[in-house]
């Protein structure tokens, strides 16, 4: 799966939520950002549903960050507004993700397999604090 604008959305409101005191909502990040709020929100709901975002309500609601950008990692953030973790291939070492249903005899299977674990390592070693 290649990343799309969903992670793009993400990482560009979590770099404005980070600047700010106080919440933001969906509307002024979007019109910020030039991103349609209804896919925003989407994603900044998913942001909140896994810890990453605090949201809240009323007059003056919207989102802050729940924690310290040194302890959210890029994996978390993309694997919330994707909906589910970053695979580089279709196969990516699950007998329910091969293509071909032939993860046990595929030829390049470990390779695709350390491929993998390498840059979920990677993306779980990143954090918002070292990107932005």
């Amino acid at each position: 799966m290649l990343l799309t604008r969903a992670s793009e959305y993400a990482l560009l409101s979590l770099d404005v939520i980070r600047k700010s005191d106080k919440p933001i909502g969906a509307e002024q990040l979007a019109t910020e950002l030039n991103i349609p709020k209804s896919f925003l929100a989407k994603i900044l709901q998913s942001l909140a549903k896994q810890g990453i975002l605090k949201s809240h309500k009323g007059a003056h609601g919207g989102f802050l960050l729940a924690g310290k950008i040194e302890n959210i990692t890029i994996n978390s953030i993309i694997i919330a507004a994707e909906g589910k973790a970053p695979s580089v291939f279709d196969c990516t070492g699950y007998s329910d993700t091969c293509p071909n249903g032939t993860i046990g005899t595929c030829a390049i299977s470990p390779f695709l397999i350390n491929f993998q674990s390498k840059i979920d390592s990677f993306l779980d070693g990143l954090t918002l604090a070292d990107i932005l």
